[in-house]
């Protein structure tokens, strides 16, 4: 199973099911993480960890903090693709990583960042 991440007219092939998506808020300037499982049925999110809270950010009910993260597993149904802004004035893009190596996405002005499944 791999990931393909289309980003700035490139596309990209990451030979691996799981992969982890992280950025800092642009207010309130906290870090955020999301783990990921790709399956044929789309996009699988395992869990998500924000260091804090503010700015529409509130962790919801059932979270639990752990290690400086409020910890909780989103109940969404699997998704086809992940678009992920890039409006450049944020200071910072995205950061996908996979397989132990990370790759920054977005964080110039382009058109979205489409993160889905592929065979």
């Amino acid at each position: 199973m791999s990931i393909c991440v289309l980003a700035g007219g490139k596309a990209l092939t990451l030979g691996a099911a799981l992969f982890t998506l992280s950025w800092t808020h642009s207010v309130e300037k906290i870090r955020w993480e999301e783990d990921w499982r790709a399956t044929p049925a789309g996009l699988e999110i395992v869990e998500a960890r924000v260091q804090g809270s503010g700015a529409g950010m509130e962790p919801p009910p059932d979270a639990h903090f752990e290690d400086g993260w409020w910890r909780y597993r989103p109940s969404l149904p699997a998704q086809a693709e992940l678009a992920l802004a890039a409006s450049g004035a944020t200071g910072s893009g995205w950061k996908l990583c996979a397989s132990e190596k990370c790759h920054e996405l977005g964080a110039a002005a382009e058109k979205p960042v489409i993160v889905r499944y592929c065979e």
